[in-house]
């Protein structure tokens, strides 16, 4: 149950704690009412301060919050596990409006903890009858690094998975190399007319939508998710402020048309 007061935490209980790597863990907080993947929330630790966390799941009566143990706040965070509470605001943003990707090919473009906002996304998409027009590339660092691994096999199962990484030992039997390296040779009808969404680090985002540009895709056709400091999540404090754009409130999922004529 969220506060009626905006700025005001509510108390979620940790129903429980998936460890995907040595820095990364899957919060799954007690949570009722409406979200959508690629929205997020602001997690808060007495005397230690507020972190934005993106929804990386969505269920009955919980909401999936992927960390990376990263700073003073995630550190703290770390230290709570299963039946243990935390602090949240939200959630904040706009989402991803997975209708969108009904009826049309899809090429879902994700690197690193960029899987986490779009892993409601892959999900939904994985379970549309025209599945198999749905195209989803990972890079992760390593084999190591990977998460989501077993949302990774049921994808492969369900759509047209790539699984990419940027290095890995000798023998490693998978796919290496950076995630754009595998968007010229995708079997698209219409690459006019797909759409595409593109979520990871910044540079991996430019030069991912440089190789779709290059497929033919519209920039219409794009949408991305930015990642700022978004610290009162309500358009307010100015810190996520691109012009006259509030990451937070306009986004942080938004319209390549849009979004590729922000100025960092």
């Amino acid at each position: 149950m969220t506060s009626t007061n905006p700025y005001l935490p509510f108390t979620s209980e940790i129903l429980d704690v998936i460890k995907h790597t040595v820095k990364e863990y899957t919060f799954r907080m007690a949570f009722r009412g409406d979200v959508r993947p690629g929205q997020f929330f602001e997690v808060s630790m007495p005397k230690y301060g507020e972190a934005p966390i993106s929804v990386s799941g969505i269920g009955d009566g919980f909401v999936d919050l992927t960390i990376r143990r990263v700073g003073r706040v995630t550190n703290e965070v770390f230290e709570k596990y299963k039946g243990s509470s935390l602090f949240l605001r939200g959630p904040y943003g706009n989402g991803f409006d997975v209708d969108l990707y009904r009826d049309s090919e899809v090429v879902v473009v994700a690197g690193g903890t960029g899987v986490s906002p779009v892993r409601g996304v892959i999900h939904a998409i994985s379970q549309m009858p025209d599945a198999a027009d749905k195209y989803v590339i990972c890079g992760f660092k390593s084999p190591s690094d990977m998460l989501f691994r077993d949302d990774l096999k049921d994808w492969d199962n369900k759509l047209n998975l790539i699984l990419t990484v940027d290095s890995a030992p000798e023998g490693y039997a998978g796919n290496t190399g950076l995630v754009t390296k595998y968007i010229a040779d995708l079997s698209l009808r219409d690459p006019s007319k797909a759409k595409a969404v593109v979520v990871g680090p910044p540079p991996m985002m430019k030069f991912t939508i440089i190789e779709l540009q290059k497929k033919g895709f519209r920039d219409c056709n794009i949408t991305v998710s930015h990642e700022r400091k978004m610290c009162c999540g309500l358009g307010k404090c100015g810190h996520c402020r691109v012009n006259d754009t509030y990451i937070c409130l306009d986004g942080p999922v938004f319209n390549y048309e849009k979004a590729k004529n922000f100025a960092d």
